[in-house]
Formats: C-alpha cells, structure tokens, sequence
C-alpha cells in the first residue's frame, strides 16, 4: 500500500479504492452534501478544534491511560501486553468521541434535533449523552433483540432524555435500526442531524467517524513512545462497523513495522447465518450508503448474522476497512463466541478489568497470539469499551456452563 495515498482517502467522490461513495435516496444528498462541507471547514476552524478538545478532556476524561497488563502478560508468558483505556471515557466506550465531535457539527450547522442508531446500547447513550449536554431533542433507533440484551443501556437513554424507539423488523438488531433512522432522516432532514455511530454508511460518515476517533491512535502512539521508547509491534482491535478500530489503526498506518489486526465477531463458527465475520466468505455489494465488503447470498440479498456481542452482528464492514484488507496493510481474523466469553472472565479475573463483549473479542485474539510472541515483543490491544452493559447476558450464559 502507498501510504502517502491512506492520507488522501478518501477520494473527492468518497471512495477508498472501490470502496465507499454515497448510495443513498436523492433527498439526503444535499443534507449529505452539506454535512462535508461544514465538516471540512470546521476541521480547519481554530476555535471548533479547541472547544473540542476542551470537551474531550473536561467532559469525556480524555486522554485514557495506556496501561501495562503485567499479569495477562505473565500469565501468557509472552510479548508485553498494554490496554488502550477507552472503557474508562465517560459513557463507558469509545463512542463518546465521535458523538461529541457531531453534536458540534449539528449546533454548527443550525440542527435542532438528533437522531442515533445503536446496537449495544454504547453509541446511543453517547448520543444521547451529548445531547442533553447540549439541550437537543434526541431520537434513538434500536433493535428488539437489543434492547431485550442490553436493558441497562435502554434505561440510561431514557434516563438522559432521549425516546428510545424499538425496530421488530427483520432481525431486530443493528441493521434494522440504522434502516429505521435513515427513514426518519428522509422524512425530517431540514431540522435534524444523524449521529451515525460507526465507520459506515454513505460518504462523509466514514472519514468523519474515523477522523473523531483517530484520538484513540494519536494518544497510543504518544503514550508507548513515552514509556517504551518505540513503537508496538502488533496493535488488535474487535471490528463491528469499525470505528474503534480504524480510529485506533489510523495513526499507525504509515509504521509498516507495526501489525495491524482486526478481530470480528465468529460467531457459533464460520456457518452461514450463524456469524457475523465479513472477510470469511462474505463479497462485494452495497448496504445503507456504502459499496463495501458484506454478508449476502448469490441473489444479493443480506444474510441473517449472529454474534453474542450486540455491537458486533452487522452484516457489513466499513469501507476503509475493505480498502486496507485488500492492500494487506490490516490483517483480520475472527474470534468466536465461546473464545469471546472467555476472554471476557480471563480478563476479569487476571486484571481486574471486565471488557465489553465486543472488546472481548480482541482481548480473545490476544490470548492466542501473544504467547507465539516474543518477550520482548510489545502488543497493545484497544479496551474499546466496559463490560457493565453484558454482566447479566454473560453471567446467564457462563453460570448455566458451570
């Protein structure tokens, strides 16, 4: 990969190679059209950067710390393992920096009103955080099935003002969550903004995304210069959508010493409808905005996905993430289930910590590869988010095993 060229994608017409560009209804596309340029102006805008910045620190708890797992490197005897604190944010996850850096966009552009998709629950009560930060009308899309498994996050949403508006459509989790915003987007385009929450979606959305999390990269790549004097040699992030990942890899891109590794949900195994793993036998197609790397049949049409992680069971990836696919510059690999649930109570009983089950699919990847390390090698896995939100769903799971 040249990666002079990652610096300059995507392209002016939003495409990452093939990937990217802008499928969506006619209606959106001057709302869309707009968005880029107000984001590219405000990007260059010394005071927008600076209450930005501001709010990252006071409000969010910017910068998280990059902290040495000495017993998880013990225990697995080889490279010395570091965790990207992001779990420690407030809000519990990642997703708090790119809905502040949007709900700064929707005030500048005059928007009166704020509507999210969510998975897990994590996007929506940052989304629905920044808006009572700032006095918004707030609208969040979520899945039945969600909402059943991630209980906690429904009443914190609910709590920070936001209507909670469950989708029975299909299979009732993320996809058709972001199908039912988009609808409402169409309908109510002049007064409100989308908040989408992953690195997907039709052009600007997932340059955006990833621009307001690359802070997670920026602050690893400081932090382990600080305290080992050189870069990692391997970085691994859990992809869903892809945003904690490609914020994280970002600054990173051009270390071509440094791996890079996504981690995506296996599943019960690579089994058609039974996964949610892209790069295992999924193909090129188009989904809600973007032509991208996705989960379909012969016909075209999206297949059913599975993950014990909420976050995860997206039938798509983001486009940038099938660019550096196809270049080789990330490598990916998948984490079951069953290696998802353990890694999440290794993590809570060696360190203390207890990961989101999304994390715990890359904290599951790290288990497997660090011990094939050397001990001098220095691994840094993304701690994207807390686990507060899976303890009931992974304690009926783990305790009826027992």
């Amino acid at each position: 990969m040249n990666t002079a060229e990652a610096k300059t994608l995507p392209d002016e017409h939003g495409h990452f190679g093939p990937y990217g560009g802008m499928f969506v209804p006619e209606t959106l596309m001057t709302a869309l059209q707009h968005l880029e340029h107000e984001y590219r102006s405000a990007r260059k805008d010394p005071e927008f950067r600076k209450e930005l910045a501001a709010l990252l620190g006071d409000f969010c708890g910017r910068p998280t710390p990059l902290y040495f797992a000495e017993r998880l490197t013990e225990k697995l005897g080889g490279a010395k393992i570091y965790l990207k604190r992001e779990d420690l944010l407030h809000t519990g996850a990642h997703k708090i920096n790119n809905a502040i850096g949007q709900i700064l966009l929707a005030r500048r552009m005059g928007k009166t009103r704020i509507i999210a998709e969510t998975g897990a629950g994590q996007h929506g009560v940052a989304t629905a955080t920044a808006a009572a930060r700032f006095g918004f009308d707030c609208t969040i899309y979520m899945g039945a099935v969600d909402m059943e498994r991630q209980a906690l996050n429904v009443a914190r949403m609910r709590f920070l003002g936001a209507k909670v508006v469950g989708v029975t459509a299909g299979q009732a989790t993320l996809k058709e969550a972001i199908n039912e915003a988009m609808r409402d987007w169409v309908t109510n385009v002049r007064n409100t903004h989308y908040i989408l929450g992953s690195a997907l979606g039709s052009h600007p959305y997932p340059m955006i995304v990833r621009d307001f999390h690359r802070v997670i990269g920026d602050e690893t790549r400081r932090q382990i210069l600080q305290r080992e004097e050189r870069l990692p040699d391997l970085l691994v992030a859990c992809v869903g959508g892809g945003s904690n990942a490609i914020g994280f890899f970002y600054p990173f891109l051009k270390d071509e010493g440094v791996k890079l590794t996504g981690v995506e949900a296996g599943g019960d195994g690579i089994v058609r409808g039974r996964h949610a793993a892209r790069f295992q036998g999924g193909k090129l197609g188009v989904l809600q905005g973007t032509k991208t790397w996705l989960l379909a049949d012969d016909d075209g049409q999206i297949e059913l996905t599975h993950s014990v992680s909420a976050g995860l069971d997206y039938a798509a990836i983001g486009p940038e993430h099938s660019y550096y696919r196809d270049s080789g510059r990330i490598d990916y690999d998948y984490a079951t289930d069953d290696e998802a649930l353990s890694a999440f109570r290794a993590l809570a009983e060696i360190e203390g910590i207890i990961p989101a089950l999304e994390t715990a699919h890359a904290i599951a990847h790290v288990i497997k590869v660090a011990p094939k390390m050397s001990k001098d090698a220095i691994l840094i896995a993304n701690l994207s988010g807390r686990g507060d939100k899976d303890v009931s769903q992974a304690a009926e799971i783990l305790l009826s095993q027992e």
